[in-house]
């Protein structure tokens, strides 16, 4: 079954207009007149992309990776625009309707972007957060963090660094996992005595990284 939800459409300003060259905009922005007539006056070319396109373009400190499997497809659709007034650019990687999918399909994506740098932070939603969290943490690099309140969000990211933030779409309301994601993107990381127990994750990951487990029957 596919949502229709209201499209949030990007308002110009004249702030936004640059000296010269090009200005690339999501398909459909808006201008306000003073914006149009500054653009035409500084003979800038107004290039409309499509938003995984534009994406691309984005600085990686000021885009995040968004993900869901069917579960979570409702809430992470409704995140976007809480994303979007935030000033976040989001590579947006699935599911773009409400079927199903194997959660660690997408957790293993938006990971591997925040891990190869393309993007600075990543937020996936499934029904409960958990698979997301397990498989998202077997990308080297990765700190996925299930967090179900303001208390565990701000924890996730003082003390434990948090890059990726995993989100029940089936346990927690909308204005609650709206409160977890303001707070986890507000909350800076402590440094501090945190840093060495980060360095010891690390360690454990690389000491992990070439070996291969043994197969359980359990």
């Amino acid at each position: 079954m596919r949502h229709n939800h209201n499209v949030v459409r990007r308002v110009v300003t004249e702030q936004d207009i640059p000296l010269s060259g090009k200005l690339h905009l999501p398909a459909g922005a808006l201008f306000t007149p003073s914006a149009r007539d500054l653009a035409r006056e500084r003979a800038i070319e107004i290039v409309e992309l499509a938003p995984e396109d534009l994406a691309r373009l984005s600085k990686p400190e000021q885009t995040i990776a968004l993900g869901s499997d069917h579960g979570g497809f409702s809430m992470k659709e409704r995140l976007k625009p809480v994303l979007e007034e935030l000033g976040w650019t989001i590579r947006d990687v699935g599911v773009h309707e409400e079927k199903a999918v194997d959660y660690p399909d997408i957790a293993h994506a938006v990971a591997a972007l925040v891990a190869q740098g393309e993007a600075a932070l990543g937020i996936i939603v499934d029904g409960a957060g958990i698979g997301s969290a397990m498989a998202a943490n077997k990308v080297p690099g990765v700190r996925a963090a299930l967090c179900y309140d303001r208390a565990s969000a701000r924890n996730s990211r003082e003390h434990n660094h948090a890059n990726v933030l995993t989100l029940g779409g089936r346990l927690l309301t909308q204005s609650q996992a709206e409160d977890v994601l303001r707070t986890w993107l507000a909350t800076p990381f402590a440094g501090g005595r945190h840093q060495g127990r980060i360095d010891k994750i690390t360690a454990i990951e690389l000491k992990y990284s070439s070996w291969t487990p043994k197969q359980s029957n359990d």
